[in-house]
């Protein structure tokens, strides 16, 4: 395994702590993350003036000297696949994939080939500085193989602790469009007694729940009160469809990102999706309201109608505020149309 010396000078008016400063002081072509720092510093890699230093919090002055011995990253134990990709944005640090319906994130048991991470492998090659001392793609979020759209991925160890400071502190943007039965609308009475739902200004309805792991099917998340991992979604209606509306577009987007966490809480609130094979049921949709056509495609179509269609965030390196958008996939746009047209 080949290494590599960083070799640098504490800048003046420090941060006290060693793992703080080199966080602030060390090149930024290092690509080094705070997170990364304090394991090489665990790991006796950071010299302070000639000492080995083992201390995260160790002081610090102006003037010091360090050197870093950095392992360069092995190649991953996950090989490059040739798939192709939608790339809307990519750079040094990070990449925006526009996902396919189909395909599964990263390998498992179940599927250890065909992956996004695969088909990043090839696709950046080289271009990967390693995350974890490891040459892979940093994911810092998924959606699920059947749901489509945007995903933003780094390719160095400091773009990916920047990336997942800020899905943790959910500042990250990210709107979903989906169609699902009924319409979520304040009028109902009904979503006026499910517990956890109630109505914002705009007709935007919130669902407010735990979500942890079903009791007796470990593929599933279930909703809970007490206990499990707190999830927000908030849902308006985009268009209503059908006469009177059996179903509609909406926009959800999400203050927490847990698995599943639209499928579940749209199912919850009694609007499970179109075509989701796990939450929404196989509901069929009245032909006194939509046209036998619209009938079948909704009964027919087969995976979740949802579609990750706007990612914002911060560039964790430049600091430039990103925001993307992906259009409708086709399967969508087709059942879309589909239920736009009258009964009868």
């Amino acid at each position: 395994m080949t290494r590599r010396l960083i070799a640098l000078t504490i800048a003046e008016n420090p941060p006290l702590r060693l793992d703080k400063a080199l966080a602030r002081d060390v090149p930024a072509d290092a690509a080094l993350s705070r997170t990364r720092l304090t394991r090489l510093i665990n790991a006796g890699a950071v010299t302070l003036d000639d000492n080995v230093i083992t201390n995260p919090k160790a002081r610090v002055a102006e003037g010091a000297q360090v050197t870093i011995t950095v392992e360069e990253a092995d190649e991953s134990h996950i090989g490059p696949e040739d798939i192709p990709l939608t790339v809307i944005h990519e750079d040094a640090d990070l990449i925006v994939i526009n996902k396919p319906v189909g395909m599964v994130v990263h390998p498992a048991p179940g599927t250890p080939t065909g992956t996004l991470v695969n088909a990043l492998l090839h696709h950046c090659g080289d271009d990967l500085s390693g995350v974890g001392g490891v040459k892979r793609p940093g994911i810092v979020h998924r959606i699920d193989k059947d749901t489509s759209g945007l995903l933003v991925v780094a390719k160095s160890d400091a773009a990916h602790h920047g990336l997942a400071e800020q899905f943790a502190a959910h500042t990250v943007e990210r709107y979903y469009r989906a169609l699902c039965y009924g319409a979520p609308d304040a009028s109902d009475p009904r979503l006026r007694g499910i517990k956890g739902a109630r109505f914002e200004a705009g007709n935007i309805l919130r669902l407010t729940t735990q979500l942890a792991r079903h009791k007796h099917d470990r593929q599933k998340q279930m909703v809970l009160f007490q206990g499990g991992r707190h999830a927000v979604t908030r849902v308006r209606i985009v268009e209503a469809l059908g006469t009177p509306p059996v179903a509609a577009m909406v926009e959800c987007w999400l203050e927490t990102g847990r698995t599943h966490q639209i499928r579940v809480h749209l199912a919850h609130a009694g609007h499970g999706l179109i075509g989701d094979p796990t939450y929404g049921g196989r509901r069929k949709l009245s032909t006194n309201a939509v046209s036998e056509a619209a009938a079948l495609s909704a009964r027919n179509f087969p995976r979740q109608a949802l579609h990750a269609a706007v990612l914002g965030f911060t560039h964790p390196i430049s600091g430039e505020n990103l925001r993307f958008e992906a259009e409708l996939p086709g399967d969508m746009v087709a059942l879309l149309d589909d239920l736009r047209q009258p009964a009868g």
